[in-house]
């Protein structure tokens, strides 16, 4: 399970990086900005739950993974929102890979999702303002 956990993180960071490039982005027929996926659902699954798990309960490897799931931390909508901007610890920035409106979707989906029920919205406005 280390093993797992330790290659899904090098890959999503690998992704990442290189999905943040314009040139690579280009070359791959990608839009010059934001991440393939749409849609806060597909970009979990796309992107986050390699770390934070498919049921969003995090992970102990080769690093640690918080759980999203029941996370009360999550109840400040500007918390998420910064972190995905701009990385935490062992989690990379994606502020520069994700447009304001999937870092909104994305967001959205968590803080209602995985046992959390926080219903006020992120905009892309919110986002567009915490960077």
């Amino acid at each position: 399970m280390k093993t797992e956990t330790a290659i899904r993180f090098l890959a999503t960071v690998l992704f990442a990086t290189l999905v943040s490039s314009s040139a690579t982005r280009a070359q791959l027929g990608l839009p010059r900005t934001g991440l393939p996926q749409q849609g806060g659902e597909a970009i979990y699954e796309g992107i986050c739950q390699g770390c934070h798990m498919p049921d969003a309960k995090g992970a102990v490897g080769a690093g640690m993974y918080p759980a999203l799931f029941k996370n009360s931390k999550l109840e400040t909508a500007g918390y998420p929102v910064a972190v995905v901007i701009h990385g935490q610890k062992a989690m990379p920035a994606f502020g520069d890979a994700f447009s304001d409106q999937q870092i909104a979707d994305v967001v959205n989906y968590v803080r209602t999702h995985f046992g959390n029920s926080y219903r006020d919205k992120v905009t892309p406005d919110d986002v567009k303002a915490a960077r």
